[in-house]
């Protein structure tokens, strides 16, 4: 509503836009955006119009500034004044050659944009648990570009009993020898055995330097 509260001044209340009214929204086309505007924090909005041929001529408005802003369907670019936004017609194009991530082929490998054939479901491995707040249930947003990021869409919680450095670092560090650790990180051997054992964090410089040394061993 606060891109929109300038629409409202000076109207009666049975006048002004409310929420749960219905508004028109767009898809920017790539390198669409106007020229000096962020397209992670960018998104096109405008009151609700039923005549298509009124929305080239009215201004929208971008969520995230309040800017105004005309749209185009001509041209391969945005300009200053106006977003290239994407016709009904390149949405359909596009959406044949969507990549369908779920899925692999027929020889186990992911889909790409030109995978065609029976499809089957990928075989997956949990690599982390992590704990998300139920915002988490807008990433069908980010996925069709409503919102552009996913950080504002969930909040993380994170545990640290069950964060990358408990569940993959500490187990590979066992099994790589003291000296070879000492030897390869320069850290000291009291610090390293206590690494291992879980029970105390190194500095976060020494986690990512030790975290580093695992997957360049070949162990994470």
């Amino acid at each position: 509503m606060r891109p929109l509260a300038n629409m409202n001044t000076g109207k009666k209340y049975c006048d002004q836009l409310k929420p749960f009214n219905f508004l028109l929204s767009c898809h920017v086309k790539q390198l669409g955006h106007p020229v000096g505007t962020d397209p992670t924090r960018f998104h096109l909005i405008t009151p609700y119009n039923l005549d298509p041929r009124e929305w080239l001529k009215t201004e929208w408005i971008d969520q995230y500034s309040g800017k105004h802003y005309r749209i185009t369907t001509e041209g391969p670019h945005g300009t200053r004044q106006a977003a290239r936004v994407k016709t009904y017609a390149e949405v359909l194009r596009e959406y044949e050659f969507h990549p369908e991530s779920k899925c692999a082929d027929a020889d186990g490998n992911p889909c790409g944009k030109q995978t065609v054939g029976l499809l089957q479901r990928r075989h997956i491995q949990i690599g982390l648990i992590k704990y998300i707040g139920k915002e988490s249930n807008s990433l069908e947003d980010v996925e069709s570009g409503l919102v552009h990021s996913t950080e504002n869409v969930y909040t993380e919680y994170p545990d640290p009993r069950r964060d990358e450095w408990s569940t993959k670092i500490v187990p590979a560090l066992n099994e790589v020898t003291l000296p070879i650790l000492e030897q390869e990180s320069g850290l000291s051997r009291r610090m390293l055995i206590k690494a291992r054992t879980g029970r105390t964090r190194p500095h976060p410089k020494n986690r990512e330097l030790l975290a580093n040394l695992v997957r360049k061993l070949g162990i994470v």
